[in-house]
């Protein structure tokens, strides 16, 4: 993989839950400390449900990216959602995202993954996005909540 991405372990939590909370108050996310903890723990332990990796040097990394991989009958096997990907304010802009997104791409796809899927609703994000080969589908994500009050999404 490229030296821009790193596999996230558990030694880098501490790397990594500042800037998981940066993007959730950035985004206007209501998650706790101990919530994202939770949430990022499987992932950094190996769970085969997902994995997160460090963008930029592994010391002094400046964001991350999330997936989570499940299967599709119609793509013919397993595809993966982006649930998170953030760069540090400081460097956006440098073509980092898009370097990111087109390696993490290769390494799926040689690891038999037959589509990336994510979602956006920000313009400037969409063209990083298109420049990394994301195409529009014709698909609305839905989504239920299983024990969430979602009047506030």
């Amino acid at each position: 993989m490229s030296g821009l991405l790193h596999l996230a372990k558990a030694s880098d939590l501490d790397r990594l839950r500042p800037m998981v909370a940066a993007f959730h108050e950035q985004e206007g996310f209501d998650t706790s400390d101990e919530q994202r903890t939770a949430a990022i723990h499987p992932l950094l332990e190996g769970s085969p449900l997902g994995a997160i990796w460090l963008i930029g040097p592994q010391i002094a990394p400046v964001g991350y990216v999330v997936v989570s991989f499940g299967w599709s009958l119609e793509l013919g096997g397993m595809d993966g959602f982006i649930d998170e990907i953030w760069i540090r304010e400081k460097v956006r802009g440098r073509g980092m995202g898009s370097e990111a997104l087109l390696a993490l791409q290769k390494a799926l796809s040689a690891a038999g993954v037959k589509a990336l899927h994510l979602e956006t609703t920000s313009d400037a994000a969409e063209r990083v996005y298109k420049r990394a080969g994301f195409k529009r589908r014709r698909h609305a994500l839905m989504t239920w909540y299983a024990n969430r009050d979602t009047a506030d999404l």
